[in-house]
């Protein structure tokens, strides 16, 4: 399909407005985001922004949107995509997370920080914030399917945990058994917990090799998935 001219002189203002708008982000933070500041460095009247967003909201979720599709696909391309060694695939995606996050530290904190006072998440968002998780839950699903990992069905769950796994089971993990995806749930949290910590600064003067650190962090967390002491 041919695409007009104005078609895309609309979206190539789209894109200078959400640019501006995450150059907002880096200097005053998402609480401080202006519609009205936008419009003033785009060099565009406020009413005309209107047009393209009709409230900040509207922005911020578009540039939510953005990040969520923006690691999704970082973690999403980093997957070797093999069946065996989870290991290997694991490390590779939490690597490619941390690099983005590293490059975009706004955008990182816009989605995977402190919610944005007087901001309601619309349902636009649930599709992009699950891109990273289903990466991660693929790999635990093809782990199982390759029985790398196992789960350890003595472990205790309460139902009403269950009954939360049943619906990440569903989301793209069949076959996962409960066990296995609360090692999932954990090395998850660890990843984005190890990034947070670096980002935001509460390692400095602690850690002085991110890099090697991280790693050792993802090397033993893959163990932990497939189920391994060792």
């Amino acid at each position: 399909m041919t695409t007009t001219a104005r078609a895309r002189a609309r979206a190539e203002l789209t894109n200078e407005i959400k640019a501006v708008a995450r150059r907002q982000l880096a200097e005053e933070g998402a609480a401080a985001l202006s519609l009205r500041a936008v419009a003033r460095e785009v060099g565009m009247v406020s009413s005309a922004v209107y047009r393209y967003f009709p409230s900040r909201d509207d922005l911020l979720t578009a540039l939510i949107v953005d990040a969520y599709d923006a690691v999704g696909a970082a973690a999403e391309d980093a997957d070797p995509g093999d069946r065996a060694d989870v290991a290997r695939r694991w490390l590779a995606v939490t690597r490619a997370v941390r690099a983005w996050a590293l490059a975009n530290p706004q955008e990182y904190a816009l989605i995977y920080g402190s919610p944005v006072p007087g901001y309601r998440a619309p349902e636009a968002t649930i599709d992009p914030a699950t891109r990273v998780s289903v990466a991660l839950l693929r790999i635990v699903h093809d782990g199982v399917v390759a029985g790398e990992i196992t789960a350890d069905d003595s472990v205790s769950i309460p139902r009403a945990v269950r009954d939360d796994l049943a619906a990440i089971r569903e989301l793209a993990a069949p076959e996962v058994a409960d066990e296995a995806l609360v090692r999932a749930l954990f090395v998850w949290a660890e990843m984005f917990g190890s990034i947070s910590l670096e980002l935001f600064g509460h390692l400095h003067n602690v850690i002085h090799d991110f890099d090697a650190y991280f790693d050792v962090q993802m090397r033993r967390a893959g163990t932990l998935l497939v189920g391994s002491a060792t």
